[in-house]
Order: structure tokens, then sequence, then C-alpha cells
């Protein structure tokens, strides 16, 4: 089977090509590392041409609503288009649990990009995963402030990366099943307290400084908004055994 993954690079797409080729099957990258850019249809167009499903896991850096609606609507828009052309008989969407509940800033985005799959011509699947134990590193990166580390207070149930990557193959394989169990990893966490044994496993000193984040989002992820509701599948490791791990 010949499987198109945009976003191939990212934190799960990378895993997601990694597995399509354990599986035996061939992956091709859309991205702008690999040559293509997903707002290029000439060369999305020749990139999913002769595949058999793509797996959408592509992502923006961006807290801000309009700017992520924007980038949902273009890249996935010219994805489903260009798929659809080619005959590719699945698309797979990698979303996020809770946006309809919150669906402020990024998650905005993911709404609409949802909306696109559902309404399209291409026979679908829609994945909903909790944040990657990887996002505690992801935000502390972006939350560093001289001496401090700003750890953004939010509930989470995250989930490894490589789960997320290993149903996305396992979906795209099975065929097209519409919207399926949500998936999340086995417990609740703080993102602060996940955030603060990020920093200290790598042996920094910086003082750890919980604060409660601005904007629509923020506020839904400290409610608990973008928490896996009953029938949600839950997959290990913990965050703790995962960071473990990783040492």
């Amino acid at each position: 089977m010949k499987i198109a993954v945009a976003g191939g690079t990212g934190t799960v797409g990378r895993l997601v090509v990694e597995r399509v080729h354990r599986e035996g099957h061939d992956a091709v990258v859309l991205s702008r590392a690999a040559g293509v850019d997903l707002h290029d249809r000439a060369a999305v167009d020749r990139a999913v041409t002769g595949f058999d499903a793509v797996i959408d896991a592509a992502s923006i850096g961006t807290t801000i609503a309009a700017t992520a609606e924007e980038f949902f609507r273009t890249a996935s828009g010219t994805l489903l288009e260009a798929a659809a052309a080619a005959g590719v008989g699945h698309a797979v969407l990698l979303s996020i649990v809770g946006i309809d509940r919150n669906p402020h800033g990024y998650y905005a985005g993911k709404v609409a990009q949802e909306g696109l799959f559902a309404q399209g011509t291409v026979p679908w699947s829609i994945l909903r995963a909790t944040q990657f134990h990887e996002f505690a590193g992801q935000v502390a990166a972006q939350a560093r402030l001289g001496p401090l580390q700003m750890a953004p207070r939010a509930r989470v149930q995250p989930v490894a990366a490589a789960e997320v990557a290993a149903r996305l193959v396992e979906l795209a394989l099975a065929g097209p099943q519409g919207r399926v169990a949500d998936l999340a990893g086995p417990r609740e966490e703080r993102l602060d307290r996940m955030i603060r044994e990020w920093v200290r496993r790598d042996g920094s000193r910086r003082l750890v400084v919980p604060v409660s984040l601005p904007g629509g989002q923020m506020r839904g992820m400290r409610s608990g908004a973008n928490l896996p509701s009953a029938g949600a599948t839950l997959a290990g490791p913990t965050f703790d055994d995962w960071l473990a791990a990783e040492r």
C-alpha cells in the first residue's frame, strides 16, 4: 500500500512514516522540508498520484485562531482536492480531543479542518488524540523567561506520540471508518508538573513557575475541556514511565 503523510517530518508524522515502512508499505512525506509545500496544488497533485491513502498530521505553531483556520483550510483543502482528483481512496486526519468543547485559538483551526474532511468527497477517518507526552518539552521551550521556566497550568491526559502514530497507520490500512474512538494516555496529569519533570530531567536549575495563561484555549484546558470522555481508548505508557525511558 502507498501512503502519503502530510507533516511527515513532525513529532507524530515522522513516526507515522517509520511505522508505514515497518509494516512493509510505501510512504512519501508531504512537507516543505521534503520539498512538497501543502499550499502548492501542483506539487501535492504530483506527490499523491498513485497513492492509496493520505494521513494528515500537518501542524502550525500558533495560538491565533484566524491564523490556524487559514492554514488548515488552505493546506488540508489542497490536500483533499488533490487526493480526490488522484482517486485516493482514504484520507485519515489526526485531530485533538475536546476541540468542540474548547474551540479557541489553535483548536479553532482544527475544528475547521475536521469540517473539511467530513464534508469532502474522499472517504475519511478522523482520530482525535490528547496532547502528546512530547508536548511538555515543546511548551517548556517556548516558555522560558530569563532564568525562569514558566509552566502553564492545564489539565491533560497525555499519550505517547508513538501510540498515536501506530493508530493512524492502523486506520489507514483498515479503510474509511468516519470518526473513531478518541485516543488518550492512561491517566490525567498537570501540565505544569510535566514541564517541571521535563526540565529537571535535563539537569536545568531554572526556577519553574506555574502560571495561568490568558485566552480561551488555555482557560478551556485548565477546566478539563480537552480531557477524554467515556469510550476513549487509553494507551500507555504514563508520562513518568515515558520520560524515564527517554533518559
